[in-house]
């Protein structure tokens, strides 16, 4: 086992996120995952910081936010949660002058975190969309720009369902569109490219919220975006952070409403 007190010498709340991931272990995984997509994902957010496309620019920062929060790096959690609100707000000033200190504390907490994991390989994880066997016949499709958030929720519901992944709403249409055996969706709102919204609408328009119950997972709290979101058919909304127990509520909620 690898020594915690590394990472709490370094200012990690640990605590809060065992809360979330339930176990070390689930936690090591999920630290490591953060490692392996942290180069991309910094290399689209400086795109559209380039591109001075605010929009993706404060998903993406969001996104960061949320991943920060989850493992435990509550200054880089605080830093990305300022780029967002600022890049909401359309202040490419702030966004430009204080880039750099965000990119230190990233670099801070992938310091911490690899000199946690040193004595133990990671490995590239990439959703995918798990191979159907006889015993699960039934299938989720889970929707979120965070690879962390999609493994988390996969590992939660591999033993009972297929679950399909996509990291992107294009890629949700994709499998709404298919002849599947999809039950029950869980959808963030927030993702570059198409995103939440998109996906409802694309619900919406050719009549599948029957076929496709939807609930939302979101970090958006501001009232707007919630009012907007209860105007589709959802089941249910489920804020981030979440656990386990918080996760299979909702799920089962999900593909049991109207039963």
């Amino acid at each position: 086992m690898n020594d915690v007190n590394i990472l709490k010498n370094n200012g990690v709340d640990l605590e809060s996120s065992l809360e979330f991931l339930g176990d070390i272990e689930t936690y090591d995984e999920t630290l490591a995952e953060f490692l392996n997509g942290i180069a991309d994902k910094l290399t689209q957010i400086s795109n559209y910081k380039e591109q001075n496309d605010m929009n993706n620019y404060s998903i993406l920062v969001h996104s960061l936010k949320s991943d920060a929060r989850y493992l435990g790096f509550t200054k880089l959690s605080e830093l990305a949660l300022n780029h967002e609100t600022e890049s909401k707000a359309e202040n490419t000033a702030y966004v430009n002058d204080h880039f750099n200190e965000l990119l230190n504390e990233v670099r801070n907490a992938v310091k911490i975190g690899l000199t946690y994991l040193k004595n133990q390989p990671t490995v590239e994880t990439t959703p995918t969309q798990e191979v159907q066997t006889p015993e699960k016949k039934d299938s989720i499709l889970v929707v979120d720009d965070s690879d962390m958030v999609l493994n988390f929720i996969s590992r939660v519901f591999n033993d009972t369902f297929n679950v399909v992944l996509a990291n992107n709403g294009k890629a949700a249409i994709d499998e709404l569109s298919k002849d599947n055996n999809i039950k029950g969706v869980l959808l963030d709102l927030n993702m570059p490219g198409v995103n939440g919204f998109e996906v409802l609408d694309f619900l919406k328009e050719n009549d599948l919220f029957v076929k496709y119950p939807v609930s939302i997972i979101t970090g958006a709290d501001d009232k707007d975006t919630i009012t907007r979101a209860f105007t589709y058919q959802i089941i249910d909304m489920l804020q981030k952070p979440f656990n386990e127990r918080d996760v299979k509520r909702i799920i089962e909620r999900t593909i049991n409403y109207g039963k």
